[in-house]
Order: structure tokens, then sequence, then C-alpha cells
């Protein structure tokens, strides 16, 4: 069985891109720091928003869909699923919910995996749910056109216990060691695991969360106030492109993890700029109006009415709908189609 990458990358030159994109995450969480420290009530708002945006977009990844009044009913609320996709989402919820309040003593071991992948398969019959694949599976990638592409193909079923066992000591141990800079353990980890896609369900969604999770574990918290998940569903093309790029010659041992360590490090950044654009719109004083002037003059070209709840999450629907109406009226603001067809852009 081949090596896993953290051996092939310790000493490893980057370039200055993937410097800079380090030391620019660095930056930007020391900024959040000091921004829990100012407005540590006023972001709690973000969390449930982040939540809901996680669970619903991750889902949508993989096709699981349902509707937006779903969606908070079932992260919000907890409400009873209605169907599979729904189960499917309140599974994602429940592991969510469980990282997001436990990660500092979740342990990275295959044991702790099969757990949650339990729970993220708990509110319906799964036989699979908990167990490494019994079956061998594929990596494919879906295309608006509705085609469909073999990516890759993983670890056999046989060889996949040992691989997650292997690929966790490693990653503990070049962590507990401090042997790697850690955001780069950390896209490598993820990209071996969806290498070895341990499970026949599950494998997109579990790599997300794993995600969130080992972030938190050395002390990167942008996933907990912004969603990596709708980041990566945004430019859903680009991830399939650069996991693609990185699965290239893994079997053999000769793969280039750089493509994909580069786009989940640019993801990362993306959010932390996101939290501090939201953050400074967080403002009890304010009125609606100003808030969503604000956060208007933060979008470039045509917006929707979503986009700026995404920025003002402290705001109902109504305040917002009824500020956008004012600045129509006012000409700050030009308004083109109607229902959910309706765009915003900026006149100055």
């Amino acid at each position: 069985m081949r090596d896993f990458h953290y051996a092939l990358i310790h000493d490893k030159t980057w370039d200055s891109e993937m410097l800079r994109l380090i030391a620019a995450i660095y930056k930007e969480a020391g900024k959040q720091e000091l921004y829990l420290k100012q407005k540590p009530e006023e972001l709690e708002k973000l969390v449930e928003v982040a939540k809901i945006q996680s669970t619903e977009a991750s889902n949508a990844i993989e096709g699981i869909v349902t509707t937006n009044t779903r969606i908070r009913q079932l992260v919000e609320e907890k409400t009873t699923p209605k169907n599979r996709d729904e189960q499917e989402i309140a599974g994602y919820r429940d592991v969510l919910s469980i990282i997001h309040e436990n990660f500092d003593v979740i342990p990275i071991t295959q044991n702790y995996i099969l757990q949650l992948h339990k729970i993220l398969h708990s509110h319906m019959n799964n036989p699979a749910a908990g167990k490494t694949k019994a079956v061998q599976n594929y990596i494919s990638a879906a295309y608006p056109d509705g085609h469909t592409e073999i990516l890759f193909t993983p670890l056999a079923p046989y060889e996949t216990p040992e691989a997650l066992d292997r690929l966790c000591a490693e990653y503990n141990r070049v962590i507990g060691n401090g042997e790697i800079e850690p955001l780069i353990a950390i896209a490598v980890f993820i990209h071996d695991f969806l290498c070895i896609h341990p499970f026949n369900d599950g494998n997109g969604r579990m790599s997300r969360l794993l995600t969130t999770l080992l972030l938190y574990q050395n002390g990167f918290y942008v996933g907990k106030y912004i969603s990596l998940e709708a980041k990566i569903a945004k430019n859903k093309a680009l991830y399939y492109e650069s996991l693609s790029a990185s699965q290239s010659g893994w079997h053999e041992g000769k793969e280039d993890p750089v493509p994909f360590i580069k786009y989940l490090l640019g993801t990362i950044l993306a959010a932390y700029k996101d939290f501090e654009e939201r953050v400074e719109l967080i403002e009890p004083k304010r009125s609606a109006l100003d808030t969503v002037r604000m956060a208007t003059k933060n979008k470039i070209g045509r917006f929707t009415k979503q986009d700026i709840r995404e920025l003002c999450p402290s705001l109902s629907v109504s305040s917002i709908e009824s500020s956008l109406r004012k600045l129509v009226a006012a000409g700050e603001l030009v308004q083109e189609g109607a229902g959910r067809a309706t765009r915003y852009y900026r006149t100055g």
C-alpha cells in the first residue's frame, strides 16, 4: 500500500502563492480573535445563519435538497424530517452541531470518523452507516448538461480500513510534532481522505465536516460564522477540477496535492474576508435601511435579496425587502426582473 503524502511533502518548498495564502489566513484569523472579543453577542447571530447555509450547501452539492423554509425548520427547530432528502439533511445538521460543541474532545481516529458517519445517517435505515465501504466506489462529477464523468478510482474496499487508520495516525503525528504547517496538513488529510473514499455514501459531506473539525482544532474558527460549504458549492466546478488535478498519480505516490491545497486555502481565506465584511455590518444602533445600504455597497454588479440576507443575518426578511424597495425608490439601486428572478445593482 502506498505511503500517504505527509512523508512526500515534509521537505517540499512551497511557492510564493502558497505562502501568501497561509500568511493571509493567519492575519485574518488574528482579526477574528479581536472581533470575537469586541462583539461576542452580535457575532452569535452569524452562527445560526452559517449552520443553515452549511447544511443546505453541503447537501445540495450531492443533489440533496429541500425548500428554504424546511431547511430552516430542520436546522433551527430540529423538526422531524419528512422524506429521504430531509433525513440526510437532519443527519448533517446533527454532526455539524456535535462538531461545533465538542470539536476539542473529538480525536482524529477511524473509530470516531465511523461514529460521525453513523450519526450522519442516523435518521434513516442505512445498514452501511458507520462502516467502511463494502463495494468499489468511484469519484465522479456531475455537470450542468446532465452528464457525469468518473474522475478517479479510489482504494478497494479491503484496503480501506488500514488506509484510514494510517492516514489518521500520520496526521496526528505531524500535527503533534509540529512537523508541517497545520493548514497544509489539513488540506492533505482531506485530499487523501477523498482519495481513499472510505464510504459507499457520504464521502463528500464527511470530507466537508472533517474540514470544519480539523480547522476548529487548529484554531481556525471561521467556519462557525461563515459557511465554507456554501463557498465550495458556489465554485463546485473548481472544487472538482482541483481535486482531479491533485489525484492524478495518487495510487503510485506521484500525485501533486498543490492544486487542491491552494483551492482549500483560497476557500478558507475567502470565508475570512466574508467574515470581516459581515462584522462591519453588525452594529445594533444602525437602522435597517443603513445596514442594507452598507451591504449593497459591498456588492459589485448584480445581486439578489438572498445575497443581502447573507450579509445581514440580524435583519428580518421583511426589513430587508422594505429597505431594498426604499433604495430603489430613492434611485440608489436599480431593480431588474420579478419574483425569484429579481436582481439589483447600484447606480453609483
